[in-house]
C-alpha cells in the first residue's frame, strides 16, 4: 500500500514559495484581526462592568 508522501514526486524543494508581500500581507492581517477582536471583547468588559456599577 503506498501512501501519500511515497506516491508524490515532487520534494518540498521544488514547490514556489508564495511572495514575500502575500506572506506579509497574511501576517499583517492576521495581526490586525487579533487586534480588533482583543478590542472588542474587551469593550465588551466594559460595557458588562459599566452595567454592573462598577464603573469609575
Amino acid at each position: 500500500m503506498k501512501t501519500m508522501a511515497t506516491t508524490d514526486k515532487r520534494s518540498e524543494a521544488e514547490v514556489p514559495a508564495s511572495p514575500m508581500w502575500k506572506r506579509v500581507g497574511w501576517l499583517v492581517l492576521i495581526w490586525a484581526g487579533s487586534v480588533l477582536a482583543l478590542g472588542g471583547v474587551s469593550y465588551l468588559l466594559r460595557l458588562f462592568m459599566k452595567a454592573a456599577g462598577m464603573s469609575s
